[in-house]
Order: structure tokens, then C-alpha cells, then sequence
């Protein structure tokens, strides 16, 4: 089972008081985009065997949205953060890296 701690409130949480919301750090289509650039923007998402950066909200707790960063096959997780911030925290990096030196971060 998947828990993650809500960087908000602090409260410890199993999936189940979560909702998920899709990969994170994505950069939307500009207005004006044509619609390959939309359909990308819409459809096409990563979905990587390993570091996968997530959007998730704390739905039976303060509601609130957060992005957290976790492997994709062990579940393991590295750290989360506020949806605000454009990229992940260096502790959060830090602790990916311990854990896997050849990782990149190719967001």
C-alpha cells in the first residue's frame, strides 16, 4: 500500500485518503498552441519503470494538492512536497540519487 505524508497538514496517509491527479511538472500547451501541441499536452504522458514525479490531494484530510516523488516498482517514497514548487526539492533529489546513482532526472 502506498502512504505519503501530506507536506500541509503532516498527516501520514494511505492511498486510500488520497486522490490521485497524474504525473507532475508538466508545462502546458501556450495559448494559441496547434492541436498536436495540445493532444501532446492532453494525452501523452510518462509512465516510467522507476522515479516518477506525481500529483496527489489529500482528499479526507485538508483537501489540499501535493506532488510527490516515488518509484514507480518498489513504491517506494522519496519525499513530498507543495504542488507550488516547479521542480522537486534538493533533499528530495538528494534522496532519489542515495538511492539510485545513475538516476536523471529527465522530467
Amino acid at each position: 500500500m502506498l502512504i505519503l505524508t501530506c507536506p500541509y497538514c503532516g498527516i501520514v496517509a494511505d492511498e486510500t485518503e488520497l486522490a490521485p491527479g497524474g504525473e507532475a511538472h508538466l508545462v502546458r500547451a501556450a495559448a494559441g498552441a496547434d492541436d498536436a501541441a495540445l493532444a501532446a499536452y492532453l494525452f501523452e504522458r510518462k509512465n516510467p519503470m522507476g522515479v516518477h514525479f506525481e500529483r496527489w490531494r489529500h482528499a479526507m484530510g485538508c483537501g489540499k494538492w501535493f506532488l510527490a516523488a516515488r518509484d514507480t516498482v518498489t513504491l517506494e517514497v522519496y519525499g513530498t512536497y507543495p504542488a507550488q514548487m516547479r521542480k522537486p526539492p534538493q533533499d528530495i533529489v538528494k534522496a532519489i540519487r542515495k538511492r539510485k546513482p545513475d538516476w536523471e532526472d529527465g522530467r
